[in-house]
C-alpha cells in the first residue's frame, strides 16, 4: 500500500499551489496502480509530453502553467511539432500551429529547459550512474538506463511532466537494483568482426533485440571493442521502438556489465539466443517495407545527429549535390555547434536540417502518391510507414548518401555474412 510522506500530502492537499497538487496526485496515483509502496525523490526528468498529439495535452499543460506549477528538478524537453526559422517548414494547419506553440511555450514557463531534442544525453543531460530519474522518449530512457546507468521507468506523456514538478516518481521496475538484472542472453560473438564495427548493423541487432525480448532484459556478448555511443544510441532506439525494451547490458562495456555473469547476477539466463547471419539478414529485410529503386526523400537523424554523425555526413557528400533531399533531424544544440559555412554548403547541397523535432512525429516531407523514403534508422524504419504514409528502404549512411545523389538506391558491398 503506498504510503505519503507528510510533505508529499501537503504538496497533494493543495499546500505549494493547485499546479502542484495536480501533480503531486498524478504521480501517487500512477504509484498506486503499479503497486509502489512510496515515492522516490528524482534528480531529474526528461519531458516526451510536448509534442502536439490533440488540444487537450495544450490544455492540460496550461491548466498546470495557470495553477502555479514549476518543476522541482531539471527537466530537459523532448521534441515538439514545430521548427525553429531557417530550418524545415511544417505542415501543420493554423489551429493545430497554433495550440502546438501554445503547448511548447506552456512546457517553458514551467521551467523546463528548451532542449528540444530526444538525445538529450548528448546535449549535455547526463545523470550520473545510480540516479534516479524520470525520463520520458523510449530511446532517451533506453540510453539513460543502459549507456548512463542512472534509473528511470519508460514515463508516458504526462506522467513525466508531473514527476518533474513534485520532484518524486514511483518506487518500482528499473528504479530497484534487483529489477535491472538480465535474464536473457544474446550472443553474437559468431557474426564477423567487420560486421559488429559497421554501423548499420546497430539498428538491425536493435530491432532483433527488441522483438525477440520485449521488455526483457538482456545481455549482449560479442560487442567489446566494436561499438561507440553513437551505435548504442542507434541500437537502444530500434530495440525500444521494436519491443518494450527499456534498459540493455553489453558484457565489457555498460556500466552495470563489467561480463556476462555481472549482468545476469551470477544466476544462469532464463533463455540464451546465439545469432545467427539468418537472423540477421532476415531482420535486416524486414526493415524494408518496398522493394525497387524509387527514393523520394533520405531521412536521417532518429535519434537526432550528434556532431560527429554531421561531420559523417559531410565526408560522404563531398562536393556533389544532391537528386533528392536528405532530411537531417537534430537538435539546436548541433546546430549552434556547426561553423556557419559548414551549414551553408550542406544546404546548398541539398540537405535539409530539421531541429527542435523530426519528418516521422510532425508533417514535414512533401505529399505524394506511393512516396519512399530511405533512412539508416531502425526507428523511422518502424515508425515512418503509419506515420507519413511513406514506404520505406533501409540502409547504411553511406548508402543513403549514394542514393540521394543517384536519385534512386543504390546499394554497396556489405560485410553481412
Amino acid at each position: 500500500m503506498l504510503e505519503l510522506t507528510a510533505r508529499e500530502a501537503a504538496v497533494a492537499a493543495g499546500e505549494a499551489g493547485q499546479g502542484a497538487a495536480m501533480a503531486m496526485r498524478i504521480v501517487a496515483e500512477a504509484a498506486r496502480l503499479m503497486g509502489a509502496p512510496r515515492l522516490l525523490p528524482v534528480a531529474s526528468a526528461h519531458i516526451d509530453g510536448a509534442l502536439y498529439h490533440g488540444d487537450s495535452g495544450t490544455l492540460f499543460a496550461e491548466s498546470l502553467v495557470a495553477g502555479g506549477a514549476r518543476t522541482a528538478v531539471r527537466a530537459t524537453l523532448n521534441v515538439g511539432s514545430l521548427t525553429p526559422s531557417g530550418c524545415a517548414a511544417v505542415r501543420l494547419p493554423p489551429h493545430q500551429h497554433e495550440m502546438a506553440r501554445r503547448m511548447m511555450r506552456a512546457y517553458e514557463a514551467m521551467g523546463c529547459e528548451p532542449s528540444w531534442t530526444c538525445a538529450p544525453y548528448q546535449a549535455g543531460h547526463r545523470p550520473a550512474r545510480g540516479t534516479d530519474v524520470a525520463w520520458g522518449e523510449s530511446n532517451a530512457v533506453v540510453f539513460c538506463n543502459s549507456v548512463l546507468g542512472a534509473r528511470t521507468n519508460r514515463y508516458g506523456d504526462f506522467l513525466d511532466i508531473a514527476c518533474a514538478i513534485s520532484g518524486r516518481a514511483p518506487d518500482y521496475g528499473l528504479h530497484r537494483p534487483e529489477n535491472r538484472r538480465a535474464r536473457l542472453l544474446l550472443d553474437i560473438s559468431g557474426l564477423s568482426v567487420p560486421l559488429r564495427r559497421s554501423d548499420v548493423f546497430y539498428p538491425v541487432l536493435g530491432t532483433l533485440l527488441g522483438r525477440r525480448a520485449g521488455s526483457a532484459i538482456a545481455v549482449i556478448q560479442g560487442l567489446q571493442g566494436c561499438t561507440d555511443e553513437d551505435r548504442l544510441k542507434a541500437l537502444g532506439a530500434a530495440a525500444a521502438s521494436a519491443g518494450g525494451v527499456g534498459l540493455f547490458h553489453v558484457a565489457g562495456v555498460t556500466p552495470e556489465a563489467p561480463d556476462v555473469a555481472t549482468a545476469l547476477g551470477a544466476e544462469p539466463p532464463q533463455e540464451t539466443i546465439i545469432v545467427s547471419p539468418q537472423d540477421i539478414a532476415a531482420t535486416l529485410a524486414s526493415l524494408s517495407t518496398i522493394a525497387g529503386d524509387r527514393i523520394d526523400a533520405v531521412a536521417i537523424g532518429s535519434p537526432h545527429l550528434s556532431v560527429a554523425e554531421v561531420e559523417a555526413l559531410e565526408r560522404l557528400i563531398g562536393g556533389r549535390t544532391l537528386a533528392r533531399p536528405i532530411y537531417a533531424n537534430t537538435g539546436r544544440h548541433v546546430l549552434a555547434a556547426l561553423p556557419a559555412g559548414q551549414r551553408r554548403a550542406l544546404e546548398t547541397r541539398g540537405v535539409v536540417f530539421v531541429a527542435d523535432t523530426c519528418v516521422v512525429v510532425t508533417p514535414i516531407l512533401p505529399e505524394m502518391a506511393g512516396a519512399v523514403l530511405m533512412t539508416n534508422s531502425g526507428k523511422f524504419a518502424h515508425y515512418a510507414p503509419g506515420n507519413t504514409g511513406y514506404a520505406v528502404v533501409y540502409g547504411s549512411l553511406a548508402e543513403c548518401v549514394e542514393s540521394a545523389v543517384a536519385g534512386r538506391v543504390k546499394r554497396e558491398a556489405r560485410a553481412w555474412h
